[in-house]
């Protein structure tokens, strides 16, 4: 299997440094996928972690292109309808998802067992705090989004979050449900990117034995 990243920034060089310990070819990294060979994108998997502008523009070339393609950039959700529909329509795989972390994909599964039985007995509120580095661009987190749509899918509510942004904080996703007598929490909390670019990587891996396109927890216990 060979592998192009495209967007070649911290989250690039965390993938980068996976693909050497797994013995994975990097074809290519690049700034401007749009530009990569065509004939060489044939034969890759291209990992994606730019930025919501860069996809929007991009994500026809990687349909087009590539001969799979695996997504951590967020901030699509408002065309992703149209963007699966491309992909299936070229009939390219895509595997995407706010997080590619394992612990975190147990965590959404985590979440939507416990909010599904809180759902059926009622009298919790739910609240999410989500914690990341000052540079990170989008807040609320992907994540955080993902954990609220489960949420609120579950007990049919749109549920708060609040968002921090401070230091160098890799991710840290919280979620309470508060009731009268009693208050259950869960955290998840990355010590680094590199869990994020291992899930990416094995993403790759998968889009080996998959077709179509798949949210990441669809398929990673698979």
């Amino acid at each position: 299997m060979k592998v192009v990243i495209s967007g070649y920034g911290k989250m690039g060089r965390m993938v980068e440094k996976v693909l050497l310990e797994k013995n994975i070819e990097c074809a290519g990294k690049s700034e401007d996928i749009a530009n990569f060979d065509k004939d060489l994108a044939r034969e890759c998997v291209c990992i994606d972690f730019t930025v919501p502008e860069a996809f929007r523009a991009n994500y026809r070339f990687l349909a087009e292109n590539f001969r799979a393609v695996v997504v951590g950039t967020t901030g699509w959700n408002d065309i992703k309808d149209e963007v699966v529909s491309y992909f299936e329509k070229c009939g390219t795989p895509m595997i995407y998802a706010s997080n590619f972390s394992i612990g975190v994909n147990v965590f959404f599964a985590v979440t939507d067992f416990i909010s599904s039985l809180l759902g059926k007995t009622g009298g919790y509120s739910p609240y999410i705090v989500e914690k990341h580095h000052c540079h990170k661009l989008d807040a609320p987190s992907g994540t955080a989004k993902s954990l609220a749509a489960i949420i609120d899918r579950n007990m049919d509510l749109n549920v708060d979050i609040q968002a921090v942004r401070c230091g160098e904080i890799p991710g840290i996703h919280t979620i309470g449900f508060e009731g009268v007598n009693d208050r259950i929490t869960m955290t998840h909390e990355a010590f680094s990117r590199e869990g994020f670019a291992r899930g990416a990587v094995e993403a790759a891996i998968k889009t080996e034995t998959v077709s179509g396109v798949h949210e990441f927890k669809e398929i990673v216990f698979k």
